[in-house]
């Protein structure tokens, strides 16, 4: 094992202990440590790091800043004890804006999706990302949420999902309507016929019977929306696995405001349930729509436009 991989080590004990899950930076500085060992480097330089964050030639410009900043933060940990580091600058590949703009989906188009998982060859691979699409459209789930569950963090009887140490180490109840819990039973049913004997405690499985990775599942994800014909609707706003808890979000502030509810005092409440900090987090998600852009400002004009 080298310095820098022994290294690597160190810098994300640290950080996760902080709170931080680091799991898609932590497959990402694997790859970058590989990166610098294939070139017999013993030390950060600017030159690895841009050379490795730019591959493939011609890809996307936001995602190598994004991979670039990834190094910088492991870098500026290195610089610390080894003065021979070279931090790349900020500003070195600027990528623009990294906010993609939420695909919000139609009940039909998840329908769609939800059809293109039952229709897979496996019976395993079929019934689970069925089930995972249709959870994260109806809880407002993370998806690394919904796939670190273990079996004991579902509770089918009381129609409670137990999510642990989720972001900044915070940890919540959701509870789900009793079709989901119904729909949740039958795949506890179906994977346990076809994988009697899997690998761990997971509540969803891959076809090895271990527990499913987020960067599989995304994978896979986006086979079901070519087979479900979903198009990006603008080259920022392509339909992602995270869009279903944006919409969720969205649905939800649609019918309040619908029924004349007082979304203000309800906020903090579905803030809750989608394990945000704070309900100015949630906030963000009346930008999604035009719609919810409009009904908002029709409250406000309601509340305030007879004053003089």
């Amino acid at each position: 094992m080298s310095g820098l991989r022994d290294a690597l080590g160190v810098y994300l004990a640290v950080r996760r202990a902080l709170g931080y899950k680091l799991d898609r930076a932590g497959r990402l500085l694997a790859q970058f440590v590989q990166h610098c060992e294939q070139a017999g480097a013993e030390t950060v330089t600017i030159e690895l790091a841009v050379s490795w964050a730019t591959l493939p030639a011609g890809g996307d410009r936001a995602w190598a800043a994004q991979r670039l900043s990834v190094v910088r933060g492991f870098a500026k940990h290195l610089a610390m004890v080894d003065p021979a580091t070279q931090v790349p600058p900020a500003d070195l590949l600027p990528g623009g804006s990294h906010r993609a703009t939420p695909y919000l989906y139609s009940d039909d188009e998840v329908a769609r999706l939800m059809a293109a998982a039952r229709a897979l060859r496996s019976p395993l691979r079929a019934a689970t990302l069925e089930t995972l699409v249709g959870l994260l459209w109806v809880s407002g789930l993370r998806v690394g949420e919904a796939l670190r569950l273990d079996r004991d963090d579902v509770n089918l009887a009381h129609g409670l999902l137990t999510v642990r140490d989720s972001k900044f180490g915070k940890s919540r109840e959701v509870c789900v309507h009793p079709s989901t819990a119904a729909a949740l039973a039958g795949y506890a049913k179906r994977r346990d016929e076809v994988c009697p004997s899997p690998e761990g405690a997971a509540f969803f499985i891959s076809l090895s019977g271990t527990r499913l990775r987020y960067d599989n599942f995304h994978l896979a994800f986006q086979g079901l929306v070519r087979e479900a014909g979903l198009t990006p609707r603008s080259p920022k706003c392509r339909p992602r696995p995270h869009d279903l808890r944006h919409s969720f979000a969205v649905r939800t502030l649609l019918g309040w405001y619908r029924e004349g509810a007082d979304v203000g005092a309800r906020l903090p409440l579905l803030s809750t349930y989608l394990g945000h900090v704070h309900p100015a987090n949630t906030y963000w998600y009346l930008s999604a729509t035009p719609e919810l852009l409009g009904l908002a400002a029709d409250r406000l004009q309601a509340t305030f436009g007879k004053r003089p």
